[in-house]
């Protein structure tokens, strides 16, 4: 849906609501949701859940029951900018939504599959991480529509956290929507970032929960600091955050009553710490993990010790009781529902007290019933066996773990690498940097190989190719990223006993850490029958350890690695001719019969075909651009939805391209280079392809400014023609040539082409200018504001794409829309004896490519204006 709606239904300068403009989630977060509490015109909540950038959203007007089975009505509304889950406050009378609102629940959702998939399909299966709701949803879209709204219906789930209660009863005693509320509310946190909101929503909501959980063999605070006292090394803590102990790696388990024994976890690292405010989680590397993970922190908050700081491994168990590293991954992600579990085999510190220097088994005694003090199925204590090291490694064999990690019994907590903690690995793994790939051979999808190197004397080290342990979704998510990544110099020197040369190579930037197992070192120095074993995402380059003496070649010369001087390209480094024919693609096209346009006909395949035909023409305007999507799952008649993030289910030639956002934060949008990246599109259900005005490799400056002239009712489709021309004359009067296309829709775009040298506020600033100065001089025909209901017998004359972040339709792009009409760009001399705006359907559009010698948009490229201030 985008934020189009939302941003046409509010005046900015009178509400105090976010626009939106030009943000988009954080990725690396778990996706987010929040419930509001409005008082407007009728009281009701407002339900949102993030998904691609924005939070779809559903107005429930007697809000959510936790009474499972019971339904409560749930009308779908516009899309909200992720932002808004910050916003309590006052929206003034006049304006859209008039009245006070409420934040009532924030948390992290998530879910099994792809949410704008589920949701177009009209069936959202759940779960949510909040402070008051929890557990297992259901979203489910009825048959009935209220006005052009669809309804849906919002039912609780049987289990663990079902209740007899509803939104009205847990806000009625959270003083939510009274005085004191909005009174709280009244400094707000609407300009606070949306993703800092939920980090901070997430310990208030943990302590709001562990409240009203039941306790078993409950000791007060004074009593756990009374025990911690009591041991032998303890002291007073200073308040300082305990940086990580780390593991040094051993050949064999350590034997005697000397050592104890855990299992070697497969997870990530998870450190946290409760106060005052709260429960604050961070990752071995200190990046802030507070928000994400809810059910941790309100675990830990029902512990009631303050003060106190836990170390131990964040894992997804599967149904043996071992941990599932790619379970965990995909929940993280939002499209798995694995339960989490936090396994703690540390306690630095309780309840004030610091007890980095008491015996590690008298540590581990005091955690282990802490922990069971408030049993919670998100926390569990990571057990051990105290000797027989070697015994106790032969048995993991059995169990499929990775290892053990074996720990002095009185050994001290100490930050950082020593020996008192080892790790005993079944394969021996390690850490190195991803430099380069190879090109995949036969039926393999993304890359052949990856190219490795190791830290050594400051530089990188080549150490050798892994092409093996990957799976295909592997495949195509790391070749994804690695593709954003490429550059043209060599990240490494390659051996030169290698029969491959550097030049046919894809050399990657050095920001990929993995770790690889291997059966020890070659005589050159290179890695032994090595093996993918997963993306390291919790570890920086700079934490890779250093290459070790023993495993150096004595020749050639060690030569540190080389930094780009290039940019970094958002696509494929081995580009194709942009009129490449689609003829020699390998991309299969599942269920080909199945209708997409009911009213001709139109196949999926039909629609394949036709991309593959159009895609020398549509090229030039689409790829290594960021994208804007409409896919639709069950065809053009049924419900479809925008997306403009990557995900690698995309197919292994869709590219991402990383963006800066004006918080700082990078997110990753959707290009694609050659034909190959379309058709997996297609594959995706993809119908219309809506393209940034600026290109990957300088997203800051757009090179097209794109006026739609959209007619309102009554407006006859010579005056549109006539509207397009003045746009058109306007534009040449200040020097600036313009080309047309159909859209697709119901009007034209007038297309500007530029020198990428003004910045997207500049463009838009000149965009609107020119869009006012029209509608000023002939309010009789032409209107600049977007509202529908000053557009009776006007053209709007619509600037808004060409803000950072807007698109419009491309060149030849099919509409999901009933006709099969397609955007089709012509000469200005054609444009007379074009009979409306739906001339071209997909059989008419193929053909018109087909007998095409020359681009009706000749002279486009070529094109270098610029805005007149910056001439």
């Amino acid at each position: 849906m985008g934020l189009r709606d939302y941003v046409r239904k509010r005046r900015f300068d009178a509400t105090p609501e976010p626009s939106g403009e030009g943000e988009s989630a954080v990725r690396g977060h778990r996706p987010i949701f929040v419930i509001q509490l409005h008082h407007a015109r009728a009281r009701h909540y407002d339900f949102r859940l993030e998904a691609d950038g924005v939070l779809k959203s559903w107005a429930v007007p007697k809000g959510p029951s936790l009474r499972p089975g019971e339904k409560r009505l749930a009308v779908e509304v516009e899309d909200h900018p992720v932002s808004y889950a910050t916003f309590a406050g006052d929206i003034p009378e006049g304006n859209y939504g008039a009245g006070h609102v409420d934040i009532f629940d924030h948390g992290v959702w998530s879910m099994v599959g792809d949410p704008l998939e589920a949701i177009a399909a009209g069936k959202l299966d759940f779960e949510l991480h909040g402070g008051r709701l929890r557990g297992g949803w259901k979203l489910v879209r009825t048959q009935q529509r209220r006005g052009s709204k669809n309804q849906w219906l919002l039912i609780k789930r049987s289990d663990d956290y079902a209740a007899d209660t509803d939104a009205d009863a847990l806000a009625a005693d959270a003083d939510i929507g009274t005085g004191a509320a909005v009174a709280k509310t009244a400094s707000g946190r609407r300009h606070a970032d949306a993703v800092a909101v939920a980090k901070k929503a997430a310990p208030r909501a943990a302590k709001s929960v562990a409240a009203k959980k039941p306790s078993t063999r409950r000791a007060g605070v004074a009593t756990w600091r009374k025990r911690a006292l009591a041991l032998d090394g303890a002291r007073e803590h200073d308040g300082n955050l305990v940086g990580p102990m780390l593991c040094s790696l051993r050949e064999a388990a350590p034997d005697g009553d000397g050592w104890l024994h855990e299992i070697k976890w497969d997870g990530y690292r998870l450190l946290a710490s409760t106060g005052d405010d709260g429960v604050a989680l961070r990752s071995r590397n200190n990046l802030d993990w507070s928000g994400d993970f809810p059910e941790i922190a309100a675990a830990l908050a029902a512990l009631r010790v303050p003060e106190s700081q836990f170390d131990g491994e964040l894992v997804a168990l599967d149904s043996e009781g071992r941990s599932d590293f790619s379970a965990l991954q995909r929940t993280l992600g939002g499209d798995s529902n694995a339960p989490l579990r936090y396994l703690l085999f540390d306690l630095p510190v309780l309840a004030g007290v610091d007890l980095r220097r008491v015996a590690l088994v008298e540590r581990k005694a005091l955690l282990e019933d802490l922990v069971a003090s408030v049993p919670d199925p998100a926390l569990a204590f990571s057990t051990h066996i105290v000797g027989q090291g070697p015994r106790v490694f032969e048995a993991s064999t059995a169990q499929g773990v990775e290892g053990i990690v074996c720990k002095r019994v009185d050994g001290h907590y100490s930050e950082g690498r020593g020996d008192a903690w080892v790790k005993v690995k079944h394969a021996n793994t390690d850490e190195f940097v991803i430099v380069g790939y190879s090109a995949p051979k036969g039926s393999r999808t993304g890359f052949g190989a990856l190219l490795m190197a190791a830290r050594d004397n400051g530089g990188l080290r080549y150490v050798g190719r892994v092409g093996t342990g990957y799976d295909t979704d592997m495949l195509r998510s790391l070749g994804a990223r690695l593709r954003k990544l490429a550059r043209d110099t060599p990240t490494v020197d390659l051996p030169s006993h290698l029969p491959r040369a550097a030049g046919v190579v894809h050399w990657v930037d050095p920001e990929l850490v993995a770790e690889v197992a291997f059966r020890g070192w070659g005589k050159e120095g290179l890695l032994r029958q090595a093996s993918f074993q997963r993306l390291r995402v919790d570890k920086t380059v700079a934490e890779v350890a250093a290459m070790p003496a023993t495993t150096k070649r004595a020749t050639p010369k060690t030569v540190a690695a080389k930094k780009s001087a290039v940019a970094k390209k958002a696509s494929a480094p081995a580009k194709r001719p942009m009129r490449q024919a689609a003829a020699d693609t390998g991309v299969k096209i599942t269920h080909p019969e199945r209708v997409v346009y009911p009213k001709h006909g139109f196949t999926k395949g039909d629609v394949a075909d036709y991309y593959r035909a159009v895609a020398p023409w549509l090229l030039p305007e689409l790829a290594d651009r960021p994208l804007s999507l409409v896919r639709c799952p069950d065809g053009a008649a049924g419900t479809c939805f925008f997306q403009k993030h990557y995900a690698s289910s995309l197919g292994a030639n869709v590219g991402a391209v990383e963006l800066k956002e004006k918080d700082g934060d990078r997110v990753h949008y959707v290009s694609v280079h050659d034909v190959d990246g379309l058709l997996e599109l297609v594959q995706m259900n993809v119908l219309e392809f809506h393209p940034w005005g600026a290109r990957n490799d300088d997203p800051e400056h757009p090179d097209r400014l794109v006026f739609d002239l959209d007619p309102g009712p009554g407006v006859a489709w010579k005056d549109v023609v006539a509207g397009a021309r003045e746009v058109r004359r306007n534009l040449a009067d200040i020097g600036l040539r313009s080309w047309v296309r159909l859209s697709g829709g119901k009007g034209l775009h007038v297309v500007v082409p530029l020198k990428p040298k003004a910045g997207w506020d500049e463009a838009k600033a000149f965009c609107e200018a020119v869009a006012d100065a029209m509608a000023t001089t002939s309010p009789q025909r032409y209107v600049a504001t977007a509202s529908k209901a000053k557009r009776n017998g006007l053209i709007f004359i619509d600037w808004l794409r060409n803000g950072r972040g807007a698109t419009s339709v491309t060149n030849w792009s099919l509409r999901a829309r009933e006709g099969a009409t397609v955007a089709v760009p012509l000469r200005w001399e054609d444009l007379g004896r074009i009979a409306g705006p739906d001339a071209f359907d997909l059989a008419k559009a193929k053909r018109r490519a087909a007998a095409l010698r020359h681009d009706p948009w000749d002279g486009l490229a070529s094109c270098r204006q610029t805005l007149p201030r910056l001439r």
